[in-house]
């Protein structure tokens, strides 16, 4: 008997890519289940396959940066709690200090959706009861009409693992432009946050104030430093800066969204506009900025 469950979570995280760099991502995850009835005579209560499930991948991948430990432009090491990542991408290197919940280290050569799910598989296999003979994942991308951007940050205010400060989005955004759709906005921000670090002000601090591998060899001319203690402990990270944009205030979407509202405003300005920005799948803020509220 085969049980299965589509759209039953969405994993939103970041990964390392030798070509991209470190790149945001929201994928859906369905499930199908295969195995005998138990003694209600069902392969597994629908209520149990969502919370066993998203529980192991929360735990596991979810709001991680995902780490290809097999690839060969990483170098990486474990002190303590704390583990340091050196990776070397076509975008410039990339250096983080970080507790080691705010990886999942893969032995695979690259980031993609097989050898997700077949680490996904295997935290999994544990976790289900014995009548559950095999259990396979489908991860896929949400299918966008529009312009969508990849962005990457952290919220040291979270209290939650939001405060990872390497975690992501793929991301879909409307605007409005006097109650009329603006593609050329949309297009704008996609191309602008595409595969970006979006850090806050406030974290941003001299490469030499980060305590990071002993091999790692940057300066302030190429990369922008950030650091932050949170609940989970004390966050780090190098960017090459162009892979950066940072801004006045955290990275919320609440904020993220009146920025964008504002920056049209500032850019083109005689004009009313309504910002839906998403973080990830079928969430996110609206913002507006309005004409009569330029110089106010």
């Amino acid at each position: 008997m085969q049980l299965f469950v589509n759209d039953l979570t969405v994993m939103d995280f970041s990964y390392l890519c030798p070509l991209r760099g470190m790149v945001g991502e929201s994928w859906i995850v369905d499930v199908l289940l295969e195995g005998g009835l138990d003694p209600q005579n069902m392969v597994l209560d629908f209520g149990k396959v969502k919370r066993t499930i998203k529980r192991v991948i929360d735990e596991v991948a979810d709001h991680r940066l995902l780490v290809p430990t097999a690839c060969g432009a990483l170098r990486w090491q474990q002190q303590n709690d704390t583990v340091w990542i050196d990776f070397a991408s076509q975008k410039g290197s990339m250096h983080l200090a970080c507790p080691a919940q705010a990886f999942a280290l893969l032995p695979s050569e690259l980031i993609d959706f097989d050898s997700v799910n077949e680490f996904l598989l295997n935290a999994l296999r544990d976790a289900l009861p014995d009548n559950v003979d095999n259990i396979s994942l489908t991860l896929r991308n949400e299918l966008l009409d529009g312009p969508f951007y990849h962005y990457s940050h952290g919220l040291k205010k979270h209290d939650g693992n939001c405060q990872r400060i390497a975690h992501g989005h793929r991301s879909p955004v409307k605007v409005f432009e006097d109650g009329m759709a603006a593609p050329q906005w949309e297009r704008y921000w996609a191309a602008r946050w595409q595969d970006i670090y979006l850090g806050s002000m406030d974290d941003v601090v001299p490469v030499s104030q980060l305590s990071l591998s002993p091999q790692c060899r940057i300066n302030d001319d190429t990369h922008l430093g950030f650091r932050y203690t949170a609940p989970q402990g004390e966050f780090q990270l190098a960017m090459p800066s162009a892979c950066c944009d940072v801004l006045p205030h955290d990275t919320t979407i609440e904020l993220l969204a009146q920025f964008m509202a504002n920056t049209q405003q500032q850019k083109a300005p005689g004009h009313d506009y309504r910002v839906m920005a998403f973080e990830g799948i079928g969430k996110g803020a609206i913002a507006m900025a309005s004409k009569s509220m330029v110089g106010k």
